[in-house]
């Protein structure tokens, strides 16, 4: 004749078994705080078609992304008392892992600002960040 199994000795690991199955199989969200746009130099050359190479950084491991899609770049050269002076920059096919490519048109030498977003493979916020150079004659 068998003896029953009493309800807790076989519960207790069922439901904890269940509740470790259903956190691994919930993606971990991460927050766009978790990623930083920095420039692969900060010093450029001040001719109409300099390439700006940026690196998008995840902060918790230190590691450039790769395949993030990076959208509205605009570039801004600050100037004191006035609005910014806008420059042409265009989006280049990537040749480096990790790194977006931009030709620009920084026609002046100083301090530019590149302003970027970007979407992240199984992230669902959008990064934006400053990224700032020196153009230099």
């Amino acid at each position: 004749m068998r003896t029953p199994v009493p309800v807790r000795l076989w519960a207790l690991p069922l439901v904890t078994g269940l509740s470790l199955l259903a956190q691994a199989a919930t993606p971990a969200l991460a927050d766009p705080k978790d990623y930083r746009f920095e420039a692969v130099s900060p010093h450029v050359a001040a001719a109409p078609d300099t390439r700006i190479a940026v690196r998008l950084i995840h902060l918790p491991d230190n590691k450039p992304v790769a395949d993030a899609v990076i959208f509205g770049a605009r570039l801004e050269m600050p100037m004191s008392g006035m609005a910014p002076m806008a420059g042409k920059v265009t989006a280049l096919k990537p040749a480096v892992s990790g790194e977006y490519p931009f030709q620009a048109d920084v026609s002046m030498a100083g301090n530019w600002i590149l302003k970027l977003s970007a979407k992240v493979q199984g992230e669902t916020g959008t990064v934006t960040g400053d990224v700032p150079f020196m153009a230099m004659k």
